[in-house]
């Protein structure tokens, strides 16, 4: 395998990385196949915008409250809702009160790696 995380993840130990103004994540474990990520937002962010890359994303809804849209379609989702975006698929969030997603990549998000 070319990536691995170690076994166990802190979070006083893993770095914060800023992608995009009010968003902080931390990566949390991965190999080639998987990365899982946990991403803080405050109201009003929206992580970037609508994007699209090659990897299948699922996402948890921890806290907050999320405007979702997948594919066009927009909702809002809270704690324990979640959603999906297939590879390549236009996708976005923005945050309406702050909180945590726990989001799922396949194959790993190698740019995420590298900060």
């Amino acid at each position: 395998m070319k990536y691995e995380s170690s076994s166990f993840q802190y979070e006083e130990n893993n770095t914060w990385q800023t992608p995009a103004a009010g968003v902080k994540r931390q990566i949390m474990g991965y190999d080639d196949r998987i990365l899982l990520a946990k991403v803080l937002f405050v109201s009003g962010s929206d992580g970037g915008g609508q994007h699209r890359h090659p990897h299948s994303q699922s996402s948890l809804i921890v806290s907050g409250v999320f405007e979702v849209t997948v594919d066009g379609i927009t909702t809002t989702l809270r704690a324990g809702d979640g959603f999906y975006a297939a590879p390549d698929q236009l996708h976005g969030v923005v945050c309406l009160e702050s909180g945590t997603i726990v989001d799922a990549f396949s194959p790993v998000r190698e740019e995420f790696l590298k900060g």
